[in-house]
């Protein structure tokens, strides 16, 4: 475990990558945000970071740019490849499970659910 020191708090490197440390939180969870454009105030509150926790963050991923941005195209490769496999293994698993009939007596639950996702899907569209 290697660590780079920012005054009283470092990022180290854990088995889940460069991590802030004292939290489970990555820098990759905070580049995540800040491509997301979200400030650096929102992204310490989200995570419950104080002020030094989060200028390490940042001051580590400017420094070392090159590095960290390599790494974090490595993590969004294998998250696309975790997220396929679940999907491909789930696909069919789901598709049995709504294709199952409800059980009796429960038609009104059904048909208030169905008319949620309808207004939740009409209402999509029309935000958009």
């Amino acid at each position: 475990m290697t660590s780079a020191s920012n005054k009283q708090t470092s990022i180290i490197r854990t088995e889940r990558g460069l991590t802030i440390a004292g939290t489970r939180i990555s820098l990759y969870d905070v580049i995540d945000l800040l491509k997301a454009q979200y400030p650096p105030t929102l992204i310490r509150d989200k995570f419950n970071l104080t002020d030094l926790q989060i200028n390490a963050a940042l001051s580590y991923i400017e420094t070392n740019k090159t590095q960290v941005e390599s790494e974090y195209q490595e993590i969004l490769q294998n998250r696309a490849e975790i997220r396929q496999y679940w999907e491909e293994r789930n696909r069919d698993r789901f598709a049995r499970i709504a294709a199952m009939p409800h059980k009796p007596g429960q038609e009104m639950l059904w048909a208030k659910l169905e008319e949620q996702k309808k207004r939740r899907t009409t209402k999509k569209e029309w935000i958009f």
